[in-house]
């Protein structure tokens, strides 16, 4: 009679150690998934921030041919590309 009172404490213990697995398993698995989700989440923002900031830049940086673009014909510049002209 006393053997089966240590076996049964043995598979309640092994059955506690492999919940506490489980559990941490499933921790460290959200844990990832979080962090990466928050990486993505940064990168977005930089793409959008640095976006932002070069049309800025490019906005602030106009020629006076950017201003008169429309009034030069497509079809001429396209004919002209790479002549030296």
């Amino acid at each position: 009679m006393s053997i089966e009172p240590e076996i049964q404490n043995s598979s309640e213990a092994s059955a506690a150690e492999e919940a506490s697995t489980e559990e941490q398993q499933c921790s460290s698995t959200l844990k990832v998934i979080g962090w990466l989700s928050v990486g993505v989440l940064v990168a977005a923002v930089g793409v959008y921030v640095g976006r932002e900031l070069r049309n800025r830049y490019k906005f602030n940086r106009r020629t006076p041919y950017d201003f008169y673009d429309h009034a030069f014909a497509k079809e001429k510049q396209a004919g002209e590309f790479g002549l030296g002209v």
